[in-house]
């Protein structure tokens, strides 16, 4: 059976997980900072010291490393790439700047962008973190900093992973990004990007 890291996993809830993770070849180890969710480690992403050198096939970070300061962010990637098994990746989404600054551009820092289940986002919200959630109190939904789909991409390459495959979800002003710890083929890469982005290069 293979293992995904689900890091900032939050409340159990396995809708939160890609589709490809639902299937019976893969388990779930839940990671988050926050002990009452109930994790099964409990730890921050930027010293995972719980998790095994080479344990697990896939990390999936779910809106996290916005949650960091800039310094932080490659402590975070390179405890990432410290767990994975050989052959591994990790998964990361987070907010698309790109997109989200054009709306800013265009004046509209304040309207919605797109509703979600906690109710309408506004690019304020995607830019600095959600603010009704900060408003009652729960300040880890702060963002810190931030990334377009390019600085991302290379801060990955920096802190050694080998081929990154990504792309921008315009309507959910997010970053989609696949990173490898070894140097996949194109024809691999495709794969990949079918199983767990949804995209059909057929």
């Amino acid at each position: 059976m293979k293992k995904v890291l689900h890091v900032g996993c939050g409340v159990k809830n396995p809708a939160k997980l890609p589709k490809k993770f639902h299937e019976p070849a893969w388990q779930e180890i839940r990671f988050d900072i926050d002990p009452n969710v109930l994790p099964d480690i409990t730890g921050t992403i930027t010293d995972m010291k719980e998790v095994e050198n080479e344990s697990v096939d896939a990390v999936y970070s779910s809106h996290n490393i916005e949650h960091l300061y800039p310094h932080e962010v490659p402590f975070a990637l390179k405890e990432f790439l410290r767990a994975l098994k050989k052959n591994g990746f990790a998964l990361i989404t987070c907010p698309d700047l790109q997109s989200v600054c054009e709306l800013v551009a265009n004046d509209k820092l304040l309207e919605p962008a797109y509703t979600s289940p906690a109710g309408p986002i506004s690019p304020i919200d995607i830019l600095y973190g959600h603010r009704p959630s900060m408003a009652r109190g729960n300040l880890f939904m702060a963002h810190r900093c931030g990334f377009t789909l390019k600085a991302l991409a290379n801060t990955l390459i920096q802190v050694g992973f080998k081929k990154i495959y990504g792309l921008r979800d315009k309507k959910s002003f997010a970053l989609w990004v696949l990173a490898f710890n070894w140097e996949p083929d194109d024809d691999t890469v495709k794969l990949f990007a079918i199983d767990f982005l949804n995209i059909n290069h057929t």
